[in-house]
C-alpha cells in the first residue's frame, strides 16, 4: 500500500466538465475550497483528454494532451494575454467558431506583452515535453488540414509519415504548430496552478487513465509499431469486453490492441512517457480497464460487437514492473467486471488497490466481494462510478424485495433513505478511500447520470450548479466524513 493511500480519506468524483462553468477557472477553485471545508481531501476527475465528437473522455485524440476546451478565457485576459471584448467571443457560445482566432491573438499578445520569464517558460514547456508535444501539434494541424479525417484517410505521404512530407509541412505549417503548442502550454500552466492550489488546501487530484488509446490519435499515428496494424495502418483486431452487467452484446470500444512483444523489447519505452505525463499531472492515477494488462478481450475487427472475442495475454508484470522503477507513483486499479484470479494476483502483487461499487454489492450472495463486510483496506469504495446511474435513481429503480434485502443488509428501516444510507455505508467502510460521486452528494436522479456504456449519444453533458448545494448537503457531507473518521 503506497503512502498516499494508506490512511482514511473521502473524495469525490466529478469531472471538470461537470462545473458550472466547465473550465479550470473560478469553480475549479471553488470546488477545491468546498472539499476542503466538508474534509474531503482527494478530488477524482475523468481523463483530461481532447474527445472526439461523442465527447467521450475515454476516445482521446492524444494520450498526453489537455483537452483545451477546459482553458479558462478569463485567466487568460487576468494575465493581459487577452481582451476582455475577445473573451466575450468565446463566453458567449461562439466558442467552436472563434476558438482558433482567439488563440491566434492570444500567441501574438503573449509574443508582444509576455515577460521575458513568461517566454522563457513556455519554450522550456516545448522543450520539457516534445517527447510527445511535437508529433501531436503537427497531427492536429495535419488533421485540420484533412478535413479532421482519421489520419488513416490523410494523403499516402503524411499517413505513412514521409520524411519529407512531414519536414515541409513543419515549415509551411509552422504558425498553426506553434498555437497548437501554446494551447497545450496555457493548458498545463493552467492545471498546475490548480493542482498547486488544492495541494495547499490539502486536496489530491486523481485521474484516471484509459488503458487503451484512439486509434484516431496522434499517438497511433506517430508509433504505428505500439499497435496490432496491418501492414497498411488498418486494424486488424480491436478491443473492448465481453458481454457483462453494462451490455447484453458486451462494448466493442474499437481501440488498437497493443504488441506488447513489441512494447516489452522496446523497454515500454511508450508506456514509460505516458505514465511521466500522468505523474504530473494527478497525485494518484486509476488505470481504467486495469484487467486488459494481464489479458484483453480481442474482437476482429469485422464484428459488429463485442461478444465474439478471445481473451489475449499482456505484459503486465513486466510494465508495472518499469513503471514502478522509474516512477514514485500512486495507482489504483479498475477492477470491475470479470476478474479472474490471474487479474487479481497481478494486482496484489504490486499491491494496488482495486474499486468496490455498492450497486453491484446487493445480489443476495453473501460472499459478494462488494458487500461492505467484505471491503478490504486497501480499496476505494464508490456508491458508484461515472458509469452507473447515480445512487438516487437506481434506488428508484428498486423492486421491493431488493430494496428490503438491502436494508436489511445495511440494518436500517425498509423506511428509511436508503440512497443516503449507502453513501454513509461507503463512507464507513474500512477501504481507506471512498469516493462519492457529486451527483449522489447533490441527491439528482437518473437524469443527471454521466454515461451509459454502450451508448453513444447524449453522455457526458451534466453538470451542477452552485445553488444545488444547499448549506444542508455541505453540513450533512461534512458530518458523515467526520464520523467516519476520514
Amino acid at each position: 500500500m503506497n503512502a498516499t493511500l494508506n490512511q482514511r480519506r473521502a473524495g469525490v468524483l466529478l469531472h471538470i466538465t461537470s462545473l458550472p462553468a466547465g473550465n479550470l477557472g473560478q469553480d475549479a477553485y471553488r470546488f477545491v475550497d468546498f472539499l476542503h471545508e466538508v474534509g474531503a481531501t482527494v478530488w477524482q476527475v475523468l481523463p483530461l483528454g481532447i474527445t472526439h465528437d461523442d465527447k467521450s473522455p475515454y476516445q482521446s485524440l492524444s494520450a498526453h494532451a489537455g483537452n483545451p476546451d477546459l482553458i479558462c478565457f478569463k485567466t487568460l485576459v487576468a494575465q493581459g494575454w487577452l481582451t476582455e471584448e475577445e473573451n466575450c467571443e468565446v463566453c458567449e457560445g461562439h466558442a467552436n467558431i472563434h476558438r482558433g482566432c482567439v488563440l491566434s491573438k492570444v500567441v501574438s499578445s503573449f509574443k508582444t506583452n509576455a515577460t521575458e520569464a513568461e517566454k522563457a517558460e513556455f519554450l522550456q514547456f516545448c522543450i520539457t515535453n516534445h517527447y510527445w508535444l511535437d508529433d501531436f501539434a503537427l497531427f492536429m494541424v495535419l488533421r485540420l488540414k484533412f478535413n479532421q479525417k482519421t489520419w488513416s484517410d490523410w494523403e499516402e505521404d503524411f499517413k505513412n509519415r514521409h520524411l519529407a512530407a512531414l519536414n515541409d509541412a513543419r515549415f509551411f505549417l509552422k504558425t498553426p504548430i506553434e498555437i497548437v503548442k501554446f494551447e497545450q502550454f496555457v493548458f498545463f500552466k493552467q492545471w498546475s496552478a490548480l493542482k498547486t492550489y488544492a495541494n495547499k488546501r490539502g486536496v489530491l487530484l486523481f485521474g484516471d487513465m484509459p488503458i487503451f488509446v484512439s486509434y484516431d490519435s496522434a499517438d497511433v499515428w506517430a508509433n504505428r509499431k505500439v499497435f496490432k496494424l496491418t501492414p497498411e495502418g488498418n486494424m486488424s483486431v480491436v478491443a473492448g469486453v465481453p458481454p457483462d452487467y453494462f451490455s447484453e452484446t458486451g462494448q466493442r470500444w474499437g481501440n488498437p490492441h497493443y504488441d506488447w512483444n513489441y512494447l516489452q523489447a522496446n523497454g515500454f519505452n511508450w508506456w514509460l512517457k505516458r505514465m511521466q505525463t500522468q505523474a504530473a499531472l494527478f497525485d494518484i492515477v486509476r488505470i481504467d480497464h486495469f484487467r486488459g494488462l494481464e489479458a484483453a478481450w480481442e474482437i476482429s475487427a469485422d464484428e459488429p460487437t463485442a461478444m465474439n472475442g478471445e481473451w489475449t495475454k499482456a505484459a503486465g508484470e513486466e510494465l508495472l514492473t518499469a513503471i514502478y522503477t522509474k516512477f514514485k507513483v500512486n495507482l489504483v486499479a479498475e477492477d470491475l467486471g470479470i476478474i479472474t484470479e490471474e487479474v487479481d494476483a497481478l494486482r496484489l502483487k504490486f499491491n494496488l488497490a482495486g474499486m468496490k461499487i455498492l450497486q453491484f454489492a446487493f445480489n443476495g450472495e453473501v460472499d459478494n466481494p462488494y458487500l461492505p463486510k467484505n471491503h478490504v483496506v486497501n480499496g476505494v469504495v464508490y456508491t458508484g462510478t461515472h458509469d452507473n446511474d447515480t445512487i438516487r435513481g437506481w434506488v428508484q429503480k428498486l423492486t421491493l424485495e431488493e430494496r428490503a434485502w438491502i436494508c436489511k443488509t445495511l440494518n436500517i428501516d425498509e423506511d428509511a433513505d436508503i440512497a443516503a444510507a449507502l453513501m454513509q455505508s461507503a463512507l464507513e467502510s474500512v477501504a481507506n478511500l471512498a469516493i462519492l460521486p457529486m451527483q449522489d452528494i447533490l441527491g439528482l436522479d437518473s437524469a443527471s447520470r454521466m454515461n451509459i456504456p454502450g451508448t453513444t449519444t447524449g453522455n457526458w453533458q451534466w453538470h451542477f450548479d452552485w445553488q444545488q448545494l444547499s448549506p444542508a448537503k455541505v453540513s450533512r457531507f461534512a458530518q458523515w466524513i467526520k464520523q467516519s473518521h476520514r
